[in-house]
């Protein structure tokens, strides 16, 4: 909330920045205009984004070393010189130069070189009290935060122990994907024609407007080395 920082201004109150991220990343918003100046950004057009445009090195830029331009946050890639997004983390981290201090959610036997590269951009002093996660009460599974939209299945588990490390294909067509039966039977006979060991995740609702069937043949080529979750 960079209005935040004008508003203790105004009242005459310290003003301490929080950046829940990492040090690293703070740098790395910090310099983009270094990339504005070597003529990497803005991009003329999405199609401009190949892997070898990707892969350019940014070499010489304080406190990182070996990066890429695709290592930077994908901010940096649109083609609109006025994108909210990129000038508004420009500006978080510019700003940090008004603060009173810095808080980063890092430690430095981890991030030492690049809390060091932030106080030489003329910042105050800068803390580092992370990691935050440690600080979040322990809960039992019931109860924890997850990002998907299914209640996590565990049943696979002793089948996956039973196969040999790097051995099981793992096909999961994510939380909103939908097909036609037709094409979850087609995709079916190509898992069992491959040969493999495949761990494959059919959610309820992965077929449009049905009930997803797989032929009894299917179950009785992959016996052994196929599990269908759901």
């Amino acid at each position: 909330m960079d209005f935040s920082m004008e508003a203790a201004r105004e009242l005459g109150l310290p003003y301490v920045q929080l950046w829940t991220a990492s040090a690293i990343s703070f740098l790395g918003y910090r310099h983009y205009r270094l990339l504005f100046a070597r003529g990497l950004a803005p991009i003329k057009d999405v199609e401009q984004l190949t892997d070898e445009y990707l892969d350019t090195p940014v070499e010489d830029v304080p406190g990182l070393r070996n990066m890429r331009f695709r290592d930077f946050s994908s901010f940096i890639r649109s083609p609109a010189p006025d994108d909210y997004m990129l000038h508004f983390a420009l500006g978080m981290t510019e700003r940090a130069a008004g603060a009173s201090a810095v808080i980063v959610n890092t430690f430095d036997d981890l991030e030492g070189e690049e809390v060091a590269a932030m106080e030489a951009l003329g910042l105050p002093k800068v803390y580092t009290i992370g990691p935050l996660s440690l600080l979040a009460p322990l809960k039992g599974p019931s109860s924890a935060i997850s990002m998907s939209l299914w209640k996590p299945r565990e049943e696979c588990l002793p089948w996956l122990d039973g196969k040999d490390p790097g051995s099981v294909m793992y096909v999961n067509f994510g939380s909103i994907t939908v097909m036609t039966n037709e094409q979850l039977v087609e995709f079916a006979w190509g898992l069992a024609k491959s040969g493999r060991h495949f761990l494959w995740v059919i959610r309820p609702d992965l077929v449009k407007g049905d009930a997803a069937v797989l032929p009894l043949e299917f179950s009785d080529e992959t016996a052994g080395r196929g599990l269908v979750a759901s």
